[in-house]
């Protein structure tokens, strides 16, 4: 198997205007020089196969330096799993639908560096006042008044929360959760990624109210069961939100649907530096000129047409990823395709959104988790934020509210399950029974990454085996501390950083959240804790 170095570690930052946020420890990977734009005549030609987060970005990253880009997308519309689409309503109206909510957390420096493409301000993105957790047992957690810098926001969490208390703390194993206190990668996989979450929580012996408002909530963000994910992944969530990162577990969300917000304005940014955006074009196959001597260039085959590239980005979900490359003989090595082989889809979650005739109470929040709810993970009161859905609701007195259902079964009745998901909103929000329901949309996929116990072996990084080709996604290591869409336009960044280094163009500045402990008493009790 052929291996490649993962990125050098970050640099610590220097104060100054182009600082990413309010962490002043958050770390600077510098740009490699270079040339600014490369030569209009000898401009190399790249393909990026896939037009979600990751493909985005390094088709914007490698636009940006004069490289023409043609960009696959599969579907009629850009975006990935942030996609949207028209559909219209009984009530004769248009909507744009998703496959979902998404938070834009702060700690999201190169996502945000993406979106500022276009609104440098970010003012298409408007923050929530709070992240309200609840139990069906009657618990409910928030972080509204928590502090935003470690170890305070740990310290103010456990503090202020109704789910612990003093003999809750008293019998947690405090030596078995200090590893939490100095996460770094890639690290953290090799001490935890042979645990599940569910069983690390069990070691800490967390209470089971904080284990589900505070963990459990967020594990399944990933789009899995705790007992299945890997607690490398878990703890590495730890560390960017609570004892990493001084930006808080406060996130911003989109004033308009994903199209008009996010990817229409980016679509004409890299229309404007010559980029060609394809979409309803699925790849076939992508082939090697000199498979194994040292690639010259690729071929890149859809149902219509073959054209060929000096160099490829493939950015897709781990599904999409094992077919193409199954269908593309020479691509990578016999190693470098087997770990591809044995990536692993989460299993399967559904979104529903309903536009009711009447509002709900003016006191919900625009989005709340939830556990001990059967199936409903969270609810998302899309009129209390999203200009769409407000315009929707102040027309026809109504509201727009969005329900997920993460990690279910493979198997089962989709319809009992969609009934089942809208029966325990009534359960939440008791106001929504009698309300008449104008329409609906029922949305089930399965294309995210799981991170299985032990599986982060497998998982491929931004390099392969074949020269000219590089991958990018939320699936892809990256050396660094990011996660979920995060990680999605890092890995992006990183993979057009790639190309551009090897073309003397300069590449792209990443930043990211301090990798390791905050303070020398964080490290120096954790590193105690590795040698009991």
């Amino acid at each position: 198997m052929t291996s490649h170095p993962e990125p050098s570690r970050p640099l610590p930052s220097r104060p100054g205007p182009s600082r990413p946020g309010r962490d002043r420890l958050a770390r600077l990977l510098p740009a490699a020089p270079g040339a600014d734009r490369a030569d209009p005549s000898t401009a190399p030609s790249v393909a990026v196969v896939g037009g979600g987060i990751a493909g985005l970005t390094a088709a914007t990253a490698l636009a940006e330096r004069g490289v023409r880009v043609t960009l696959y997308e599969s579907e009629a519309v850009l975006g990935g799993r942030l996609a949207g689409w028209p559909t219209r309503l009984a009530d004769g109206s248009t909507a744009t639908m998703s496959r979902g909510f998404h938070a834009f957390f702060r700690q999201y420096y190169n996502l945000r560096a993406l979106l500022r493409r276009t609104d440098p301000g970010l003012s298409r993105l408007r923050g929530l006042p709070d992240y309200p957790l609840r139990h069906s047992a009657g618990g409910q957690d928030s972080f509204r008044h928590v502090p935003r810098t470690p170890p305070l926001s740990a310290l103010g969490f456990v503090a202020l929360s109704p789910s612990f208390g003093l003999r809750d703390l008293a019998r947690m194993n405090a030596r078995a959760a200090l590893p939490l206190l100095d996460v770094r990668v890639p690290g953290v996989y090799e001490q935890l990624d042979a645990t599940s979450a569910h069983d690390f929580l069990e070691a800490i012996r967390f209470p089971p109210a904080a284990r589900h408002l505070a963990f459990e909530v967020f594990s399944r963000s990933f789009f899995a069961d705790p007992r299945l994910l890997s607690a490398a992944e878990m703890a590495l969530m730890f560390h960017i939100y609570f004892l990493g990162s001084a930006e808080g577990l406060l996130f911003d969300v989109p004033t308009e649907p994903f199209p008009q917000a996010l990817w229409d304005p980016l679509a004409a940014h890299l229309t404007g530096l010559g980029a060609r955006l394809l979409t309803s074009s699925p790849v076939e196959a992508v082939t090697p000129d000199r498979p194994g001597a040292g690639s010259a260039g690729f071929t890149v085959a859809t149902r219509t047409a073959e054209d060929h590239h000096d160099a490829v980005v493939l950015a897709l979900d781990p599904g999409a990823l094992r077919d193409l490359v199954h269908r593309s003989d020479g691509l990578g090595d016999p190693a470098w395709r087997e770990r591809l082989a044995r990536l692993r889809t989460a299993p399967p979650f559904l979104v529903t959104r309903l536009w009711l005739d009447r509002p709900v109470r003016v006191d919900r929040p625009g989005f709340l988790g939830t556990s001990g709810y059967g199936p409903l993970d969270n609810v998302s009161v899309l009129d209390r934020w999203e200009g769409e859905a407000a315009r929707w609701a102040a027309r026809t007195g109504g509201s727009v509210l969005e329900l997920h259902a993460y990690a279910l079964p493979d198997a089962g009745d989709r319809e009992a399950r969609q009934k089942e998901l809208v029966g325990e909103l009534h359960r939440v929000y008791p106001e929504t029974g009698p309300a008449r329901v104008v329409d609906v949309r029922h949305e089930w996929r399965a294309d995210c990454p799981l991170f299985p116990v032990g599986g982060y072996a497998d998982r491929p990084a931004v390099r392969t085996p074949t020269p000219g080709l590089v991958l990018a996604g939320d699936a892809v290591r990256t050396g660094l501390p990011v996660a979920l869409m995060e990680r999605a336009a890092t890995s992006g960044f990183l993979a057009a950083n790639a190309l551009l280094d090897g073309w003397g163009l300069r590449g792209h500045p990443l930043w990211t959240v301090p990798d390791g402990g905050r303070t020398a008493a964080l490290r120096w009790a954790a590193r105690a804790a590795g040698g009991a």
